[in-house]
């Protein structure tokens, strides 16, 4: 009874919580990445439902794998203390993924704002004089 009670609850918040984080993320993130790709609209917007779903795979994959970790609960204390370190996992995968995402597009978009800077530069400046 209680094992049925506690995955149910455990999979239901999880992803509850990985689609609040998720979509967070996205509507943020949007303008971050519109910044560090030169205000281009279109590559922003792709690369953030790229990393959308690339977060959902990972955090999907990882609630449903740990699914089977752990015994089964028998009492109500047992319960909760499941359904705690169970969500606490994926609250601290979430985090990683966050900071591991963040970590790489803030690499990545220093780089391709350079690129775009460059290419700004190089209009303003004129054509080149072979």
């Amino acid at each position: 009874m209680y094992a049925l009670f506690s995955y149910c609850a455990y999979l239901m918040i999880s992803i509850a919580l990985t689609v609040w984080v998720a979509r967070t993320l996205s509507k943020n993130g949007l303008v971050f990445l519109t910044e560090c790709f030169g205000h281009d609209q279109t590559l922003a917007a792709s690369t953030n439902h790229l990393l959308v779903v690339g977060f959902y795979l990972v955090n999907l994959g990882w609630i449903l794998l740990t699914l089977r970790f752990g015994a089964p609960p028998e009492t109500p204390i047992a319960a909760i203390q499941f359904l705690s370190s169970k969500v606490g996992i994926v609250v601290v995968a979430l985090g990683l993924m966050h900071f591991f995402n963040m970590n790489a597009i803030a690499k990545f978009g220093r780089k391709v704002g350079h690129w775009f800077r460059e290419e700004q530069w190089a209009a303003k400046a004129g054509p080149v004089d072979a």
